[in-house]
């Protein structure tokens, strides 16, 4: 049972496929680094509020062992039966996401609500959904076209409503990033462009329409373009992280040595954690990490290209979108590229909800690599049983 909760003591792994031990590996380097990373922002915050520097880093301790715990499941359970549940899973978190707007259920956290209090811990329904809406989208679009109309227009009215949900929160960054990952795999899928093409259409009338109405939303469009206009209002929060960037050059302050992470930079642990790690690692430490996600996107692509069962394929391409996507899209959003959003970078920000729906998703992934491998095992066995078969004939 202990190996459950600590996966690095497994010792099956060494009959898995080559791709899927790598990925394995990969999902622990980006783990480790990225607690190590939140640590480090953490501190001095959780040092001040709560009288206790590794006050945080023991919470995420935590979320992570619960998160292996279910890694380690998802790795060795069929994706059959995982395909079985995820219809159902997903409905459960619309449930959840729903309750988020309901008065007395949701907890408001700076003017949104997308979290449910069970008693002292804190979760986002929206962060847990995500590997379910891409086994379900993978079941779906897979089969779209051996599938009634009837049933596609109800799963295609139940992905629009939990992404209506999560926009109504509101969340847009997470609902552009699920409407991204749910398009990619139709495109993966082989649907026609002119349904791709109107899907696209109704999603960026949706942003605009949530930008108009959202004044926030609004302000940060306008100051992303010039934060230093309003450097001590609505852009201090960017030009805080590119002075962190800024100040790390090449080889870094060093660990533990940041100076925006001491109450200049807001969300040092969380949506802006990349500051700060590229602040105490430089250029050489932030290309280390490209680099990590590059490697990982390139097996993830791989695994994707190998796999002869389209559902399969499709997981592989959801999950790699969404882990490296999302890490783009942080990044992207640190370094002033993109316009500032509340996604968190997977496997490094703190949260709960945000790191096991990260390790079930690599999770996804690497047990696609492992089926991908066991398929050409048994059609290699099973040619060789013909061949005997007509040699004693």
């Amino acid at each position: 049972m202990l190996r459950y909760f600590l996966p690095f003591l497994d010792t099956e792994v060494k009959h898995w496929a080559l791709e899927a031990r790598l990925l394995r590996w990969l999902t622990f380097l980006w783990l480790c680094i990225g607690l190590v990373a939140m640590f480090s922002a953490s501190y001095p915050v959780a040092d001040l509020r709560q009288g206790d520097g590794f006050y945080f880093v023991k919470r995420q301790l935590v979320w992570i062992v619960i998160g292996l715990f279910f890694f380690n499941i998802i790795v060795r359970s069929p994706l059959k039966s995982l395909n079985k549940l995820s219809g159902w899973l997903l409905l459960f978190f619309w449930v959840l996401i729903i309750l988020t707007l309901v008065p007395g259920f949701g907890v408001e956290v700076n003017g949104a609500t997308r979290w449910i209090a069970l008693g002292p811990i804190r979760i986002q329904p929206s962060e847990l959904a995500k590997p379910f809406l891409i086994l379900q989208a993978a079941q779906v679009f897979g089969r779209w076209r051996k599938l009634m109309w009837h049933v596609r227009w109800q799963w295609l009215g139940v992905f629009a409503g939990i992404l209506g949900c999560i926009l109504i929160q509101p969340n847009l960054s997470t609902t552009a990033l699920c409407g991204l990952t749910l398009w990619f795999i139709a495109v993966a899928a082989g649907l026609s462009w002119f349904q791709l093409g109107s899907t696209a259409g109704v999603g960026l009338a949706t942003a605009i329409a949530s930008i108009s109405v959202h004044e926030y939303q609004r302000r940060r469009l306008m100051f992303f373009l010039n934060p230093f206009a309003d450097a001590r209002g609505d852009g201090y929060q960017l030009v805080q992280s590119l002075l962190a960037i800024s100040s790390g050059g090449i080889w870094g302050e060093g660990f533990g040595l940041s100076q925006q992470k001491l109450f200049y930079l807001p969300f040092q642990d969380t949506d802006f954690i990349f500051a700060i790690f590229a602040e105490e690692f430089g250029l050489a430490g932030c290309i280390c990490f490209l680099l990590l996600l590059l490697t990982y996107a390139s097996l993830g692509t791989y695994v994707a290209l190998r796999c002869k069962h389209l559902d399969r394929r499709l997981i592989a391409i959801g999950v790699t979108f969404m882990l490296v996507g999302q890490s783009i899209l942080n990044i992207g959003v640190t370094t002033g590229v993109l316009p500032t959003t509340g996604l968190p970078l997977p496997l490094f920000s703190y949260g709960g909800s945000s790191v096991i729906s990260s390790l079930i998703s690599a999770a996804l992934l690497i047990r696609v690599a492992r089926e991908g491998k066991e398929a050409q095992v048994i059609s290699i066995r099973n040619k060789r049983q013909k061949q005997s078969a007509l040699t004693e004939k």
